[in-house]
């Protein structure tokens, strides 16, 4: 089919049969949007609820990812649910829901609970409680409450948890978040609880309730007495949004609307559904849309005739009969997990046994978003390979009903799987029910079990049911073991079921049959498609393995060869944390080191805060959609765009052409060596070619997809091992030796070496990357809004691409959705091709990239490897370090240069190293160009010093923690770059926390659980931390600002600094507001812009407090030396109204720009002279965990974080860094692992769905945070002597790796192993599995044939 040209969205031979079924359908979409009635008679077919609402003016409403797994765009849809008979008020994903699936519906947004001065209390205490800092994710996260809120008159500590775990943060390390939800929990929000200063509430006491608790009365007739937290809103469930009364009587119409590329059908009943399908077979079932919806955004699928069924009533009602329970295919998941609660109270446990599996997998099934619209119908029909709920329909036997107008068919479940997403359903049939059968009474188990990279909101690697039926003398009668995630399909575990048969089940050998047989069921291959061949077959052992002892442990027989720890698996407690509020009220002032709220948390918690992609229309606006190279490495050979510019609503074509001069194509920094539109060569996939620009996003989307690129393939290099073999370099080198190190190594008792390896990252800010670019009539001036950390940058090169002066450029930053590093830099690259794009067409255009788009273009943390050899003599005293260092900078250098400049200015953690000698080099490779990331190296550097102690520690045979505290730096010593270590204070924190933590007794208390425990293994690490404070490009550490005070006694600041949620805009008030006298009200930041403060430095290096904070201060110093006149006049109680109204009369300038620059700092590299960093923040965690060696599995049980922040100017603020900082940390070395496919070059791992990032119930369950007290900090010449605190904590999350490194040791020393233990970061739960050594894993580990590689590349 030529592009541009669409089929009818039915086919003219179907067209009069539909015509005659549909004839009376209504074509008007009827519901009600935050309370106020809409009806809608034109309807484009193809937007989602969440476009809907943007384009009518709810920003508040963020698109994070599109394909519902981040929560961003979460909004609350209140119907009747016609399974329950009840109002529920649905958390949904707006980012995959149809606008037809609204009709007859209340659809509530952020801006309908609450504002500014009117908020919901759930906007209220997070705002308050610190909860949100870029705040692009807070508006859903604010809806994923109020829709429990709604539901739940009194949620639970445990609901209110799981409540969040379809939403995702980047910034607040979740901790605050959960604090703020809970303080609406049923224990926490009693009058009556201890919590709240009471005796104690009725569940507290053990006691029944009086109906004025917590419980209350069932019947509703006594109040709920609410506890509202001291200054906040108490919240009232009975105040809140009404049901619209209309809806109540409302009778849904069937519906028919759309246009020549799509019509949507809605049927109300079952028998319109049949007719349609009838008369149209190949129309698309949506139910949830949860995977269609990925179909059509992603994979450019088309589906021009779209039935949906989530209003028909038929399909959603459930009956209890005496042998099965069956339900309607079209029961949303969350009713399921009622329905299944129900079937086992009941029946029984033992014959609801079914309901158990069926209960437990879909609590970790995806998000709640997800569950309230996913269907198991939906489930069946798409027939995905590692569906959880699959597996245990077939294994339990289940019956599947297929309807059709003329028939109605039977299909056991055993038989509905046909191949790779292909089942038995014939083309005019639809699943209309599902018939479970219960358990038998006596000898039957059944069980499921699931394992993927994170617990909550994630797809399974393997998942697994399992039914086994016994006689009285435990002879096998029947058994069923059925997996996903193992083949192409759902499929049974065929020899295994056979051998097992007639087997009794407690001999011993019928448990080593039975795995010998799984051995021939899963003999998978080393690149088997979806990689982890090893992990994948040793999960299917390992769940047999447990079920079959769950199985003895219930059974009066066979006892004796039970293994009783592989029965359970790890379940969480629900978090809790402290902090210590009191660490800053030595030095607290009049607004200066108190905790304040963020400044813009209110507007971020009601949806008022504005982001780029927020920003208005503008008119004749075009919208860009990059095109972007789909190869590694090649020539290309031809590009034609005319395809795309036949398409509707497409205008034009942009590429290298386009640009004033080829020049003008360069951009880089420091070295120009990338260009902003490929010309001859593509060198990694991902690479801009062009933009098309139309009048829509979806036209653009559109035409990108048909633009015909022609190329040569070239090899490629993806590794840092392929770049060393192949001397793939970038020319920077940098190297620093102090010292004798040939001589030290001479002479040392002893010489180890290793290797350090660690994985890249992605920043995954809720944010991508996004432009809006305003042409101006009049001499090249163009206005940009740019979600930048750089904007001063983006103004240069756009100059440079539009071949105009710089001060015809204005950029512009409101603030940013996050960012950490990956806005300094890849952000020009958008902004430069928009502003292209704006200059050829004169007119403004926009682009905010898809969550894939963003994560193929913007860059990564850099992956590094480090081979190390370290002297040590017997008492422990480190005397030499020699190590090479590579990282992974991809296709251009971008800043790889500083940041492996400060790996190696860390790579000796906190230790004092007489004799080092570490040369640093950069790969060249055919990947994204990787860019800053928070840390910028130094979690690298310290990565490497790490594991060269704890590896040492081993050989050495010595306790690591002995082993630090014998090497740290003391007071004044000089690191191997030559620098004095001044306000040293980590070996107190250290000591600090062993006494805190109580870490002494814990650590025998773990050796004793190690040493009863055979699969569950903890592990505790206690590591220090030194991240050195300045930009290593000495020009950069320099900062402005610009301070009004106007008639009204109210000041505006400016400088250069931007606010991407690390609450810089509210230092800076602060520090104002301090420095002039006057309340924090009274001080307000606009933006960032470069027309207010020029030449500014990126926001970032963990600066930018100290910078702008100094720069400000001194505007503030020259202003009170011009009122000080008038000061004296008019008192110094006199408010600054009064002050500026007499100075300005007396014609006073009231406006200064403040300056300043890091003194003392300019280190040189080779000589190894000067000082590199003006001050170090410093820091110690201890963290335990424990893992589940038969799977993998883990759970950080608890962490305790110190951090030396100086004297903090807000320790809210420095607070919600450390535990965000962390918690990303912890991300980085555990979890977030970025694959690339081998067989295509690109990027594998580029969003929610295949990238993991921690979520609410991935944080330590006990998350202490605290900040030093009662020092000096004599020699720190900061504003306020505060230290930088947004990169410094991350390295901290590492605490976590080392731990699961110690629990792993004792993993493997159970079975006689006790060499050194290299482990590579990240600690995924497959790299822990098969860092074990037990003979299950042992079994399944699977050698690559000669020639074979992985399925997937780790860079």
């Amino acid at each position: 089919m030529a592009p541009g040209l669409v089929d009818p969205a039915v086919p003219s031979e179907r067209t009069r049969s539909l015509q005659t079924v549909t004839e009376h359908y209504d074509d008007t979409l009827r519901f009600y949007l935050n309370g106020t009635k809409v009806v809608l008679e034109t309807i484009d077919p193809e937007i989602t609820l969440l476009e809907y609402l943007r384009g009518i003016g709810l920003t508040g409403t963020k698109l994070g990812c599109a394909e519902g797994g981040c929560g961003a765009c979460t909004v609350v849809v209140s119907q009747f649910n016609p399974t329950t008979k009840k109002i529920y008020h649905a958390s949904i994903n707006a980012c995959l829901a149809p606008l037809v699936s609204v009709d007859g519906k209340h659809v509530i947004t952020v801006e309908g609970i609450g504002n500014v001065k009117n908020p919901h209390p759930a906007q209220e205490r997070i705002a308050m409680g610190s909860g949100s800092q870029c705040g692009f994710c807070t508006p859903g996260i604010v809806m994923s409450l109020y829709a429990l809120l709604r539901n739940e008159k009194n949620p639970s500590e445990l609901e209110i948890e799981e409540a969040f775990d379809g939403n995702l943060c980047r910034c607040t390390g979740y901790r605050p978040i959960l604090d703020a939800a809970q303080s609406f929990s049923a224990q926490r929000s009693c009058a009556k609880s201890k919590l709240n200063g009471g005796g104690g509430c009725c569940m507290e006491n053990g006691k029944e309730s009086t109906g004025d608790g917590c419980i209350g009365n069932s019947d509703g007739d006594v109040p709920v007495k609410k506890f509202a937290p001291p200054g906040f809103i108490a919240y009232d469930p009975d105040t809140q949004l009404i049901f619209p009364p209309p809806l109540i009587r409302h009778q849904p119409k069937p519906l028919a609307f759309g246009n020549k590329r799509k019509r949507w059908y809605r049927p109300v009943t079952l028998k319109q559904l049949l007719e349609i399908k009838s008369a149209y077979p190949s129309a698309k079932i949506i139910g949830g849309s949860t995977e269609t919806q990925i179909e059509i955004k992603f994979k450019a699928m088309q589906y021009t005739a779209s039935v949906y069924v989530g209003d028909i009533t038929e399909l959603r009602q459930y009956a209890f009969k005496d042998d099965h329970v069956e339900i309607g295919g079209n029961i949303v998941l969350t009713d399921l997990e009622e329905i299944c609660l129900k079937a086992i109270e009941h029946y029984g446990p033992v014959r609801g046994q079914p309901f158990r599996a069926i209960h437990k997998q879909i609590r970790y099934f995806a998000g709640r978003q997800i569950r309230n619209v996913g269907t198991p119908a939906g489930n069946l029909a798409t027939a995905s390979p590692i569906s959880d709920l699959n597996p245990v329909f077939v294994a339990s036997n289940s019956v599947l009903v297929a309807k059709s107008l003329e028939k109605e068919t039977e299909i056991p479940m055993s038989q509905f799987f046909k191949g790779y997403r292909t089942t038995a359903l014939g083309p005019d049939e639809i699943i209309a029910k599902l018939r479970i059968p219960l358990g038998s009474e006596r000898g039957e188990f059944f069980r499921a079990y699931k394992q993927a990279k994170r617990k909550d909101d994630d797809i399974a690697i393997v998942n697994a049911a399992f039914r086994v039926s016994l006689d009285e003398s435990f002879n096998v009668r029947s058994v069923d073991l059925v997996y996903g995630g193992m083949a192409a399909m759902t499929v049974v575990a065929k020899h295994s079921v056979a051998y097992l048969k007639g087997k009794n089940w407690t001999e011993p050998s019928t448990l080593e049959g039975a795995m010998s047989a799984l051995e021939d069921d899963f003999d998978l291959r080393f690149g088997v498609p979806g990689g982890m061949a090893t992990y994948r077959k040793s999960l299917a052992f390992g769940f047999f393995y447990r079920f079959y002892h769950e199985v003895i442990s219930e059974l009066k027989a066979g006892k004796m060869h039970l293994d009783e720890d592989a029965r359970t698996e790890i379940e969480r407690a629900i978090s809790w944390g402290k902090k210590d509020h009191a660490a800053t009220q030595a030095y607290e002032q009049r607004v200066l080191g108190k905790a304040n709220p963020h400044v813009a948390a209110m507007k971020q918690c009601t949806g008022e805060a504005q982001y780029t992609d927020d920003i208005p229309v503008q008119k004749n606006e075009l919208y860009g959609v990059m095109v972007l190279s789909t190869k590694a490495h090649a020539k290309i050979l031809s590009v034609d765009a005319s395809p795309a510019m036949d398409l509707p609503g497409v205008v034009e074509w942009i590429d290298h052409r386009d640009l004033p001069n080829p020049e003008a194509n360069w951009w880089g920094a420091p070295n120009c060596d990338e260009v902003f539109f490929a010309v001859d060569e593509v060198f990694t996939a991902g690479q801009p070619i062009g933009m098309i620009l139309a009048s829509s996003a979806k036209h653009a989307e559109a035409g990108a997809r048909s633009v015909k690129i022609e190329y040569e393939e070239l090899p490629a290099i993806y590794t840092i091992e392929e770049a060393i073999t192949k001397e793939s370099y970038f020319p920077h080198y940098r190297y620093i030796n102090k010292g004798d190190v040939k001589g030290a190594f001479e002479k040392a008792d002893h010489v180890f070496s290793g290797v350090a390896r660690m994985g890249g990252q992605e920043h995954f800010y809720l944010e991508t990357q996004a432009c809006v670019v305003i042409p101006k009539p009049e001499d090249g001036e163009m206005e940009v809004w740019s979600s930048t950390q750089n904007p001063t940058e983006t103004q240069s090169y756009i100059a440079q691409v539009t071949g105009v002066q710089a001060n015809k450029v204005v950029a512009k930053v409101k603030r940013l959705g996050g960012a950490f590093g990956g806005k300094e830099t890849r952000s020009i690259q958008l902004a430069g091709i928009c502003a292209v794009a704006a200059n050829k067409t004169k007119r403004p255009v926009r682009c905010m990239l898809n969550r894939d788009e963003d994560m193929i273009t913007s860059g990564q943390r850099h992956p590094f490897l480090a081979r190390w050899k370290v002297a040590v003599n017997k008492d422990g005293k480190l005397q030499a370090l020699d190590a090479d260092v590579f990282c992974n900078a991809g296709w251009s250098q971008d800043l790889s240069g500083a940041v492996g400049d400060r790996a190696l200015s860390h790579i000796d953690g906190c230790y004092l190293i007489p004799n080092v000698h570490v040369r640093g080099r950069l790969a060249k490779t055919n990947t994204v160009s990787n860019t800053a990331f928070r840390g910028f190296g130094g979690p690298q550097g310290m990565y490497i010093a790490e594991s060269y102690m704890e590896e040492v520690a081993d050989h050495l045979g010595l306790p690591v923690e002995k082993l630090r505290e014998i090497n740290f730096y003391k007071p004044n010593e000089i690191t191997h770059f030559n620098q004095a270590l001044k306000d040293w204070h980590v070996p107190l924190m250290y000591h600090q926390v062993l006494e805190e933590a109580d870490y002494g007794a814990r650590r025998e208390s773990i050796e004793a659980y190690n040493a009863r425990s055979k699969w569950k293994k903890r592990g505790l690490a206690i590591i220090p931390t030194k991240f050195g404070i300045s930009f290593t490009a000495i020009f950069l550490n320099q900062a402005g600002a610009l301070v009004h005070i106007y008639h009204d006694g109210s000041v505006l600041v400016a400088h250069g600094g931007t606010e991407m949620g690390q609450g810089l805009h509210t230092k800076m008030t602060m520090i104002a507001a301090e420095a002039l006298g006057v309340p924090l009200s009274d001080v307000f930041v606009s933006e960032t812009a470069t027309n207010t403060v020029a030449n500014t430095s990126s926001t970032a290096a963990s600066a930018s407090s100290d910078l702008n904070g100094y720069a400000i201060f001194n505007a503030c110093e020259q202003l009170n030396e011009r009122l000080a006149p008038y000061r004296a006049k008019f008192g110094k109680d006199a408010p600054l109204k009064d002050i500026a109204h007499a100075a300005y009369f007396d014609r006073v300038n009231l406006s200064a720009n403040g300056f300043y620059r890091t003194p003392d700092i300019g280190y040189v590299w080779g000589p190894n002279t000067g000082q590199m960093f003006f001050y170090f923040t410093q820091g110690v965690t201890a963290a335990e965990v424990e893992i589940d060696t038969l799977t993998g599995d883990w759970t950080c049980l608890r962490a305790d974080i110190k951090m030396d922040v100086g004297r903090s100017i807000n320790p809210s603020i420095d607070y919600g860094q450390i535990e965000g900082a962390f918690v990303q940390g912890q991300g980085l070395f555990t979890i977030e692992e970025s694959l690339w496919h081998r067989g295509s070059g690109q990027l594998f791992t580029r969003g929610p769905g295949t990238y993991k990032i921690p979520g609410f119930r991935d944080i330590p369950q006990e998350f202490n945070v605290s900040l030093l007290k009662d020092v000096e900090w004599e020699n720190l010449r900061t504003i306020q002597r505060s230290r930088g605190v947004g990169e410094p904590p991350l390295f901290m999350g590492s605490c976590v790796f080392f731990a699961i490194r110690d629990a792993l040791k004792a993993a493997r020393k159970q079975y006689g192993v006790t060499d050194v233990l290299s482990l590579q970061s990240p600690a995924t739960p497959e790299r822990i599995r098969v860092s074990c050594v037990d003979p299950i894993i042992k079994r399944a580990y699977v050698e690559p044939q000669e020639g074979e590689k992985s399925f997937f590349i780790s860079i």
